[in-house]
């Protein structure tokens, strides 16, 4: 059995940046463990676990509403980024990939959402 949510190329993305954002946060000093590092990792997983729990079989405006929280999810992811690059947890190239694949990531959000009536 399959669910909607895994053929969602939007949803499949976001999985993906998830499990890079682990990943990365884990190079952040041990002392933001418990603020800055857990904090991206959340929104992370918001976007993933929004995704998901609003396409399943709920209403065109509930999955929207779904979709506008894993959007804000992403957004701050986003800000976590410039937060990490101003701390120099990260090098700027590390930053703009990121940057980059996130603010893909909300654009395929932002248009799905849109295209939902």
């Amino acid at each position: 059995m399959s669910f909607r949510f895994e053929t969602l190329k939007v949803w499949q993305i976001a999985l993906r940046l998830s499990n890079e954002t682990h990943i990365l946060v884990k190079s952040f000093p041990r002392d933001e463990l418990f603020s800055l590092s857990s904090q991206m990792k959340r929104a992370a997983d918001s976007v993933v676990l929004n995704i998901a729990e609003g396409s399943t079989g709920q209403s065109k405006p509930e999955f929207k509403r779904f979709l506008g929280i894993a959007l804000r999810s992403a957004i701050e992811v986003v800000a976590c980024l410039f937060i990490s690059r101003a701390r120099k947890y990260m090098q700027e190239d590390v930053f703009v990939t990121y940057y980059k694949e996130y603010e893909l990531l909300c654009k395929m959000i932002t248009k799905l959402r849109s295209s939902l009536p």
